[in-house]
């Protein structure tokens, strides 16, 4: 049993490229997804996550059409486009709309820009658990997820487009779904003695 989760933390990851557009996704799958990740912490338990599961075609090609413009205007302001993590990007862009099913996961109310760090990270901290708990789930039962908040740039015109009160809801992250086309290698990450120190900051 441990090796097994062991196996869904250490491949559960961003999958762009590896995901089969042309497997549809019962949404059956994602509601049990969706149910598993609902026991995520939270703040004060009270539960403001809200998602949206997107799947019908010309609502995904509704949001799909923000979120290439947003990529687009990201890598060229980044000067990313050329590189592989940006033509990887790129390719999931052109074909977002494609893509079994989005989950578009928000929280039940808005928190300043200028709100104190604690109050700001209480309120996103509130909910991207519950976004991680889905994506283990996914990747438990064979399928992949790629977690974006690019979108985000066009926040009010895709919360126009779905009908989101954008004064009282904040959209925190899209979620692409779907089957895996292959089993993912175990993600790649620098030795964990470089980030952890104990009892002290030892970094310059």
């Amino acid at each position: 049993m441990n090796e097994y989760l062991d196996e869904v933390l250490t491949t559960t990851r961003t999958v762009r490229l590896g995901l089969d557009f042309d497997r549809p996704v019962a949404s059956e799958l994602i509601e049990r997804c969706l149910d598993l990740a609902c026991h995520a912490p939270n703040g004060a338990n009270r539960q403001d996550w809200r998602f949206l599961l997107l799947d019908d075609s010309a609502v995904k090609a509704g949001v799909a059409e923000y979120y290439r413009l947003a990529s687009r205007e990201y890598l060229a302001r980044s000067g990313g486009a050329d590189t592989p993590m940006g033509r990887r990007a790129g390719a999931l862009a052109d074909r977002l709309h494609q893509a079994p099913a989005l989950l578009l996961a928000c929280q039940a109310d808005r928190v300043a820009a200028d709100a104190p760090p604690a109050q700001q990270s209480s309120f996103y901290g509130s909910v991207y658990p519950a976004v991680w708990s889905f994506m283990l789930a996914a990747r438990s039962r064979g399928l992949g997820t790629a977690m974006t908040t690019v979108h985000l740039a066009y926040e009010r015109e895709v919360a126009q487009l779905l009908g989101i009160p954008f004064e009282r809801v904040t959209q925190v992250a899209l979620v692409v779904i779907g089957h895996l086309k292959s089993a993912p290698a175990r993600t790649r990450r620098n030795p964990v003695t470089e980030v952890v120190a104990r009892n002290k900051w030892r970094w310059d």
